[in-house]
């Protein structure tokens, strides 16, 4: 399998993981603090990096490494899941769909910026079409404004993009799980007091969905999920690959047309058909 088929399988396996955090966030606040889930499900997630890296021997990052490991920290360990976690108290995870199409948008303008790649312009057209397409989606579903829960998940997109941006780059070098297990690792330090502080006062009340939910965002959202994502990047193309977001909302969309029965209407149908098209156009002129 060439470098660039191989990075577009690994991208596509990590967006069908991601699709399932927001709405694992948004049943997990209803259980815990906002703050209480951040510092949890990193230091969970830090705990399998910590093994994994000890258990396969891996050298220690070089010292030039550690800014841009400081980068992926802030944006996807601590900055992307807080500022998600916080905004989903305020907006459900529908209305963040609107957001999420400016992630491969934010993904591909970052490439260019940390990455050096240079997309051609019919590139731009296709990722904006898909944002847009996903994006006048959201809407149609009905869209009410909140402000401060759009404010966090605006900020929520930018320090994401970065961090994807970042990682990738540092993918080429270190390796895609190697990145996410170290960025996990050196967050600890942060992260364990933040959920000492925010630790609950009670465990009554907690429901199974929400202990649930925090194992998702644990395991698969903060470790197994950017396994294949860095990776993807990495091999097929930040700009390129990052396209794939654009599928994110339609995969969760159909995860719970699957395991909770809500019915998929012809919009969706037509919208995923249009997103694949303009996903395809973008792979087509990356370069």
């Amino acid at each position: 399998m060439n470098g660039a088929l191989s990075g577009w399988l690994n991208g596509f396996l990590g967006v069908l993981i991601f699709s399932g955090s927001l709405p694992a966030t948004r049943v997990a606040v209803g259980g815990f603090d906002p703050l209480f889930l951040t510092g949890a499900r990193t230091i969970l997630a830090a705990a399998l990096a910590a093994a994994l890296l000890i258990g396969t021997a891996t050298k220690l990052p070089e010292r030039r490494d550690l800014a841009s490991l400081a980068v992926v920290a802030l944006g996807v360990v601590v900055g992307f899941p807080l500022l998600t976690a916080l905004a989903l108290t305020h907006v459900t995870s529908a209305h963040s769909i609107v957001f999420i199409g400016l992630l491969p948008l934010a993904t591909a303008l970052f490439g260019v910026l940390r990455g050096g790649e240079k997309p051609g312009a019919v590139f731009w057209v296709f990722s904006g079409l898909g944002s847009l397409a996903v994006a006048g989606f959201a809407l149609a579903q009905g869209f009410a404004l909140a402000p401060l829960g759009d404010l966090m998940m605006l900020a929520a997109v930018i320090v994401c993009g970065l961090a994807y941006a970042e990682g990738a780059v540092l993918s080429r070098r270190l390796g895609g799980w190697q990145v996410i297990c170290w960025a996990l690792v050196l967050s600890i330090p942060v992260m364990a007091p933040v959920a000492l502080y925010a630790w609950p006062a009670t465990w009554a009340g907690i429901t199974p969905a929400a202990w649930i939910s925090l194992g998702y965002v644990s395991l698969f959202s903060m470790l197994i999920g950017f396994v294949f994502w860095y990776r993807g990047l990495a091999q097929g193309g930040i700009a390129a690959v990052g396209q794939l977001q654009l599928l994110q909302p339609f995969f969760g969309l159909a995860i719970a047309a699957t395991l909770l029965g809500e019915p998929v209407s012809w919009p969706m149908v037509a919208v995923t058909v249009a997103v694949v098209f303009c996903v395809a156009g973008a792979k087509r002129y990356a370069a």
